[in-house]
């Protein structure tokens, strides 16, 4: 697993770990059923910084997934994530294996931040790159040769947009059918947690 939680892009250097080129050199580092996660911030910036943002790192990885830090119903910020291949979920595995003993240290550091099952965890699935495709339409990609999102970023400096942000791309997630796997009475409790606000 590699994973990248560097400084808004705004910051002098930063934006340098937001390029495609950052990404391939990532995704070759990466060995078989191996993840990368890239930690986005959506307050103290905008809509076209985030969106930079994630169509470069889904340029590199076309079937990666977005999970949110949600405060309030306002948004904060994403950890995007990536693999070589699309990979699926096993929720109810995911749950043995924190029910088990030698998980329970695991499981009490999930509970301290509000997640009381795999369920619970993986209700923060935000979408993923094939449903943000018009929603990333004319997004810019983050290169070594322009570092664009260094001087976009910094227009975001001292805004707190994030809600707007989380809502706007909320507006495209789908319950990703492909990405869970999980019993009936699990998928019930996802798919109720993932539906969009005011459905039935």
């Amino acid at each position: 697993m590699i994973t990248s939680d560097p400084i808004h892009p705004w910051v002098k250097g930063a934006a340098t770990l937001y390029t495609k080129e950052y990404f391939d050199l990532v995704k070759k580092h990466l060995n078989p059923g191996g993840i990368v996660t890239q930690w986005v911030p959506l307050y103290e910036s905008h809509l076209d910084v985030v969106k930079s943002e994630f169509a470069t790192f889904f340029d590199v990885f076309p079937s990666g997934t977005v999970w949110s830090n949600d405060i309030n119903g306002k948004g904060y910020d994403v950890v995007l994530a990536g693999q070589l291949s699309p990979s699926s979920i096993d929720v109810d595995a995911m749950q043995a294996r924190l029910d088990k003993p030698d998980h329970a240290r695991i499981s009490e550091s999930l509970r301290e931040v509000g997640f009381s099952s795999s369920v619970a965890l993986m209700s923060t699935y935000a979408g993923q790159a094939p449903d943000l495709t018009n929603w990333l339409r004319d997004a810019q990609i983050n290169t070594d040769r322009n570092l664009r999102l260094q001087y976009l970023a910094g227009f975001g400096l001292n805004t707190y947009e994030n809600a707007g942000i989380y809502d706007n791309m909320l507006s495209y997630r789908r319950y990703p059918d492909h990405l869970f796997i999980a019993s009936p009475a699990s998928e019930f409790l996802l798919r109720e947690a993932l539906a969009p606000p005011g459905a039935d």
